[in-house]
């Protein structure tokens, strides 16, 4: 296996390459570090990864920049929403740039993304704290963007919406990585109350409101939630200390869950990703489903890509992206077929940007060939 590959390195626009000695696996159509501390020397460091192809092609990588410590929101007075672009599947990425910075004693964690394929709009969470006003407090935020991620909304407060007043005390979070649109047209996503369950909230109305649906949902912590081809909703959720993660499965729009171990997705207790690859009502030949996360039962390592064609009943083994120390994933769909990959490396010192093709992830197996044209 070839270890060592050229990095570019995009700080602006301009072109800038540096050489630096990975392991990720053969096959890799692109790979390149988006944030590290070597880029601002003010910040401690940057984690909790979101990716998202933009409606018209970009993609969009978002982080925390933590800059006193790499505490989590409730240690830092200090934590800002960064994101880069690509309009070119990843090859070329800009600059880094701030979308959401308060005053030094507030912060903002944890970015996550819906895209609204009917409106074009992009939506971006997180979890805000004042910590000289009401530490351990959290508030739960939103930005929009209308312009494919170049341009963003002022913030704006959710959380009288998705959570309940008796709340206001509660460790509450919007899980990082990334909601869904369904194929009716309303956004999901999932908010964590470590009291009380993981909840989905979404919108019918393309954002201008939010609606929460009060079934509370366990074991759940940092969830993803997708929509199964029968229409049915699916939750894939961080167990912590299982070794194992959880499916949670609605049929009645998360009125009640059905909840089973997924013994075959071995897991350390970290955030994951899951996102629809393909599906036979968009005109593609199958339904696939992607899944990445750190394939141990302990450790946070083996970053790990897998695929299924049984809407999740059943995985393939994986591809192994990078052996080492990993964490946070963050998975997109680009528009030439191509699967991207942003993920946390090596104890957080890094934050990769990798991308692959199904061909490769099936080991020629399989293949993307765009959808037939669908009759009227």
């Amino acid at each position: 296996m070839k270890n060592t590959f050229l990095a570019l390195l995009l700080v602006t626009y301009n072109v800038t390459a540096q050489q630096e000695s990975f392991e990720i696996a053969d096959g890799v159509i692109s790979h390149q570090d988006l944030f590290n501390t070597t880029m601002n020397q003010d910040v401690s460091c940057y984690r909790i990864p979101a990716l998202t192809t933009a409606p018209n092609g970009d993609l969009i990588a978002a982080i925390d920049e933590r800059v006193p410590s790499c505490g989590d929101l409730k240690w830092s007075k200090d934590i800002n929403i960064v994101i880069r672009r690509s309009a070119d599947n990843g090859k070329t990425w800009s600059a880094i740039e701030k979308i959401v910075d308060f005053p030094l004693g507030q912060s903002a964690s944890d970015p996550s993304m819906i895209v609204d394929a009917i409106t074009n709009e992009i939506f971006l969470f997180y979890n805000y704290m004042d910590l000289d006003k009401e530490k351990d407090v959290y508030y739960l935020h939103m930005v929009k963007s209308a312009d494919n991620g170049k341009t963003w909304s002022q913030p704006e407060d959710i959380t009288p919406q998705i959570t309940k007043q008796e709340w206001h005390n509660d460790f509450k979070f919007i899980t990082s990585g990334r909601g869904i649109q369904t194929r009716s047209g309303t956004l999901l996503h999932c908010m964590v109350n470590l009291n009380n369950g993981l909840h989905v909230f979404g919108s019918k109305d393309h954002g201008k409101s939010w609606f929460f649906i009060d079934t509370p949902v366990s074991p759940a912590d940092e969830s993803k939630i997708i929509e199964l081809a029968n229409g049915d909703w699916m939750i894939n959720a961080r167990a912590n200390k299982e070794g194992k993660r959880y499916v949670h499965i609605s049929s009645d729009e998360g009125k009640s869950w059905v909840t089973q171990p997924e013994p075959a997705l071995i897991d350390p207790g970290c955030n994951a990703s899951i996102v629809r690859y393909t599906s036979i009502e968009d005109g593609y030949r199958k339904n696939r489903l992607l899944f990445s996360n750190a394939k141990s039962e302990k450790d946070r390592v083996n970053m790990t890509v897998r695929i299924s064609y049984d809407e999740g009943k059943t995985w393939s083994e994986g591809k192994t992206i990078y052996k080492g120390e990993s964490a946070y994933s963050s998975m997109t769909i680009m528009e030439n077929g191509d699967i991207g990959l942003f993920f946390e490396q090596d104890d957080y010192q890094k934050n990769t940007f990798v991308s692959f093709s199904l061909k490769w992830l099936t080991d020629g197996k399989d293949r993307y060939r765009k959808p037939r044209p669908r009759k009227n």
